[in-house]
């Protein structure tokens, strides 16, 4: 966990930010696209993280020692997109109930390094996070995420990137010649270095000679590591290697 946070703090912020996105995604069109995840609906956006709540709360409640696939476990999706938002709700509160009752150092299977039950209430926010960011811009909003959110999401992307076999092969493409990116919201920094074993990164104020570096805002930032925002939004100052961000955003992509 980030220093400051706690599993209560990351079940806090998780029940609230689950919250925010019943709210926006459940007043919209089911049928509204949302195009920064392509070929999807606002309500294949709620069936999804609607999946994952319930998933979830089956791995945590039954201590999963090894994978569990969401196909495998009972989720009661609504035949009408109109249940949805009560499906959420009611999916919502039972996976933070189950998180609030389980001692964080449980150990069980993840799909993180930490393989410990306090890793999910963490993986949760972001997801709801990331996907209430999807829905506001389907309807032209422009999302905001609490700076210390933010700053935590970016962390947490970075430490769970290599535990995807398929995003790691693609990084390792990336890696050898000892390019370096680096993330800064004029606070906090972040510096990630392409090296022959792979890519390490670390909290970083300065660019100390990245190759590329990328000037933002903290929402901008999670978002754009997300892949949420385009590389031409204005809410980003890009200095140096371009093509290596984008391909780093390329080999990156997270649903």
């Amino acid at each position: 966990m980030s220093d400051g946070w706690d599993h209560r703090r990351y079940c806090d912020a998780a029940e609230a930010e689950i919250a925010r996105f019943i709210e926006v995604a459940g007043g919209a069109d089911p049928d509204l696209p949302v195009p920064t995840t392509p070929g999807w609906t606002i309500a294949d956006l709620m069936r999804h993280h609607g999946t994952t709540h319930r998933w979830m709360a089956y791995l945590v409640r039954n201590r999963a020692q090894a994978r569990v696939w969401s196909r495998d476990v009972p989720v009661d999706v609504p035949a009408d997109p109109s249940g949805y938002p009560a499906w959420l709700r009611e999916g919502a509160a039972r996976l933070m109930r189950t998180l609030r009752s389980v001692p964080p150092d449980a150990p069980m299977w993840t799909i993180g390094l930490d393989q410990h039950a306090r890793f999910w209430p963490r993986r949760v926010l972001f997801e709801a996070v990331v996907h209430r960011a999807d829905a506001e811009l389907a309807l032209g909003r422009v999302p905001h995420v609490d700076p210390a959110v933010a700053a935590d999401g970016v962390d947490e992307l970075l430490a769970i990137l290599p535990c995807y076999d398929d995003i790691a092969a693609r990084i390792a493409d990336l890696c050898g010649d000892g390019r370096s990116l680096h993330l800064c919201d004029g606070g906090t920094g972040w510096t990630v270095s392409l090296r022959d074993d792979g890519f390490t990164w670390c909290r970083a104020a300065g660019a100390d000679g990245a190759s590329v570096t990328v000037e933002a805002d903290p929402t901008h930032l999670l978002l754009l590591a997300y892949g949420r925002v385009a590389l031409t939004d204005p809410g980003l100052q890009v200095a140096g290697d371009r093509v290596l961000l984008g391909d780093w955003l390329t080999a990156t992509a997270f649903g």
